[in-house]
Protein backbone atom coordinates (compact mmCIF):
# COMPACT_ATOMS: atom_id res chain seq x y z
CA UNK A 1 0.00 0.00 0.00
CA UNK A 2 1.21 3.41 -1.07
CA UNK A 3 1.66 6.36 1.30
CA UNK A 4 1.14 9.83 0.91
CA UNK A 5 4.74 11.85 1.19
CA UNK A 6 5.06 15.48 0.61
CA UNK A 7 8.64 16.85 -0.52
CA UNK A 8 10.64 18.21 2.77
CA UNK A 9 14.42 18.89 1.44
CA UNK A 10 15.14 18.92 -2.45
CA UNK A 11 18.62 17.56 -3.69
CA UNK A 12 20.11 21.07 -4.09
CA UNK A 13 18.95 21.73 -0.27
CA UNK A 14 21.00 19.30 0.73
CA UNK A 15 23.62 19.53 -1.21
CA UNK A 16 23.91 23.31 0.16
CA UNK A 17 23.04 22.09 3.58
CA UNK A 18 26.28 19.44 3.63
CA UNK A 19 28.28 22.10 1.93
CA UNK A 20 27.46 24.80 5.02
CA UNK A 21 28.30 21.75 7.77
CA UNK A 22 31.39 20.65 6.03
CA UNK A 23 33.28 24.32 5.38
CA UNK A 24 32.42 24.68 9.58
CA UNK A 25 34.31 20.73 10.02
CA UNK A 26 37.08 22.17 7.98
CA UNK A 27 37.59 24.67 10.00
CA UNK A 28 37.14 23.30 13.32
CA UNK A 29 39.66 20.01 12.41
CA UNK A 30 41.98 21.70 10.45
CA UNK A 31 44.82 20.81 12.63
CA UNK A 32 43.28 16.87 13.06
CA UNK A 33 42.77 13.93 11.54
CA UNK A 34 39.24 13.15 13.20
CA UNK A 35 37.33 9.65 13.73
CA UNK A 36 33.87 9.89 11.73
CA UNK A 37 31.64 6.99 13.08
CA UNK A 38 28.82 6.73 11.20
CA UNK A 39 25.50 5.16 12.40
CA UNK A 40 24.03 2.92 9.99
CA UNK A 41 22.38 2.48 8.35
CA UNK A 42 20.50 5.78 7.76
CA UNK A 43 23.41 8.20 7.80
CA UNK A 44 25.43 6.70 5.10
CA UNK A 45 24.38 8.65 2.38
CA UNK A 46 25.14 11.69 4.23
CA UNK A 47 28.49 10.17 5.27
CA UNK A 48 29.48 9.73 1.83
CA UNK A 49 28.02 13.54 0.73
CA UNK A 50 29.62 14.99 3.59
CA UNK A 51 33.53 13.55 3.60
CA UNK A 52 33.29 14.07 -0.44
CA UNK A 53 33.65 18.26 0.71
CA UNK A 54 36.35 17.89 3.19
CA UNK A 55 39.72 19.02 3.20
CA UNK A 56 40.77 17.31 6.20
CA UNK A 57 41.94 13.87 6.77
CA UNK A 58 39.50 11.97 8.24
CA UNK A 59 39.24 8.24 9.73
CA UNK A 60 35.94 6.44 9.03
CA UNK A 61 33.99 3.44 10.95
CA UNK A 62 30.50 2.45 11.59
CA UNK A 63 28.34 1.11 13.98
CA UNK A 64 24.88 -0.06 13.73
CA UNK A 65 22.24 0.28 16.15
CA UNK A 66 18.68 -0.98 16.32
CA UNK A 67 15.95 0.82 18.34
CA UNK A 68 12.80 0.37 15.64
CA UNK A 69 12.22 -2.96 14.57
CA UNK A 70 9.97 -2.83 11.87
CA UNK A 71 8.01 0.40 13.59
CA UNK A 72 7.24 4.05 12.81
CA UNK A 73 7.84 4.74 17.01
CA UNK A 74 11.38 3.75 18.61
CA UNK A 75 10.92 0.57 21.02
CA UNK A 76 12.53 2.06 23.56
CA UNK A 77 15.70 -0.12 23.74
CA UNK A 78 18.77 0.07 22.03
CA UNK A 79 20.86 -2.70 21.03
CA UNK A 80 24.56 -2.34 19.59
CA UNK A 81 24.25 -4.75 16.14
CA UNK A 82 27.88 -3.65 14.73
CA UNK A 83 30.48 -2.13 17.31
CA UNK A 84 33.53 0.05 15.64
CA UNK A 85 36.38 -1.20 14.74
CA UNK A 86 39.04 1.33 15.21
CA UNK A 87 40.36 2.18 18.62
CA UNK A 88 39.06 5.82 19.69
CA UNK A 89 40.65 6.06 22.96
CA UNK A 90 42.54 9.40 22.59
CA UNK A 91 40.75 10.84 19.50
CA UNK A 92 38.95 13.15 18.00
CA UNK A 93 35.54 11.72 16.85
CA UNK A 94 32.94 12.74 15.43
CA UNK A 95 29.58 10.67 15.59
CA UNK A 96 27.36 11.11 11.93
CA UNK A 97 23.90 10.24 12.50
CA UNK A 98 20.48 10.98 10.01
CA UNK A 99 18.36 12.49 12.17
CA UNK A 100 17.91 13.44 15.74
CA UNK A 101 14.59 12.69 17.29
CA UNK A 102 13.76 11.74 20.79
CA UNK A 103 17.37 11.78 21.38
CA UNK A 104 16.91 8.02 22.77
CA UNK A 105 18.97 6.19 20.85
CA UNK A 106 21.43 8.75 20.52
CA UNK A 107 21.82 9.66 23.89
CA UNK A 108 22.86 5.88 24.40
CA UNK A 109 25.44 5.44 21.78
CA UNK A 110 27.06 8.76 22.62
CA UNK A 111 27.43 7.39 26.17
CA UNK A 112 28.82 3.64 24.97
CA UNK A 113 31.37 6.23 22.50
CA UNK A 114 32.63 8.34 25.51
CA UNK A 115 33.30 4.97 27.61
CA UNK A 116 36.00 4.19 25.40
CA UNK A 117 37.97 7.49 26.10
CA UNK A 118 38.38 9.48 23.09
CA UNK A 119 39.67 13.14 23.34
CA UNK A 120 36.87 14.39 22.49
CA UNK A 121 33.01 13.49 20.70
CA UNK A 122 31.12 15.81 18.93
CA UNK A 123 27.88 15.28 17.40
CA UNK A 124 27.22 16.18 13.52
CA UNK A 125 23.38 15.30 12.80
CA UNK A 126 22.01 16.02 9.33
CA UNK A 127 18.43 16.55 10.79
CA UNK A 128 16.88 17.58 14.07
CA UNK A 129 13.50 17.50 15.28
CA UNK A 130 13.21 19.06 18.89
CA UNK A 131 9.44 18.02 19.82
CA UNK A 132 9.63 14.98 20.37
CA UNK A 133 13.09 14.81 22.24
CA UNK A 134 13.25 13.14 25.91
CA UNK A 135 17.04 13.05 26.35
CA UNK A 136 19.32 16.06 26.54
CA UNK A 137 21.81 15.79 24.08
CA UNK A 138 24.07 18.17 22.28
CA UNK A 139 24.26 18.22 18.57
CA UNK A 140 26.98 20.10 17.62
CA UNK A 141 26.54 20.26 13.79
CA UNK A 142 22.97 20.60 12.39
CA UNK A 143 22.18 20.37 8.77
CA UNK A 144 18.45 20.94 9.13
CA UNK A 145 15.82 21.40 11.74
CA UNK A 146 12.62 19.12 10.53
CA UNK A 147 8.81 19.66 11.83
CA UNK A 148 7.56 16.21 13.47
CA UNK A 149 6.65 14.53 10.96
CA UNK A 150 8.06 11.00 9.58
CA UNK A 151 10.70 11.53 6.83
CA UNK A 152 12.07 9.09 4.47
CA UNK A 153 14.29 9.39 1.79
CA UNK A 154 18.00 10.06 1.10
CA UNK A 155 19.23 6.65 3.44
CA UNK A 156 15.83 7.07 5.94
CA UNK A 157 13.65 4.59 5.78
CA UNK A 158 10.43 3.11 6.50
CA UNK A 159 10.32 -0.46 7.64
CA UNK A 160 13.77 -0.72 5.00
CA UNK A 161 12.15 0.86 1.95
CA UNK A 162 13.12 4.09 0.65
CA UNK A 163 17.04 4.94 1.40
CA UNK A 164 17.20 5.19 -2.07
CA UNK A 165 14.81 8.64 -2.67
CA UNK A 166 17.35 11.21 -3.39
CA UNK A 167 15.11 13.90 -1.51
CA UNK A 168 13.52 14.24 1.75
CA UNK A 169 10.19 13.15 1.94
CA UNK A 170 7.70 13.33 4.91
CA UNK A 171 5.12 10.34 4.75
CA UNK A 172 1.94 9.95 6.05
CA UNK A 173 0.21 7.46 7.66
Amino acid sequence: MAKKTKRLLGKKEIKNGIKKLAQKLNNDYCDTSPIFVCILKGAFMFLADLIRELDVPIRIDFLSVSSYGDSSRTSGVVKIIKDISIDIEGEDVLLVEDIVDTGLTLSYIFDFLKRKNPKSLKICALLEKKVRRTKKIKIDYRGFFVPNKYVIGYGLDFCEKYRNLPEIDTMEF
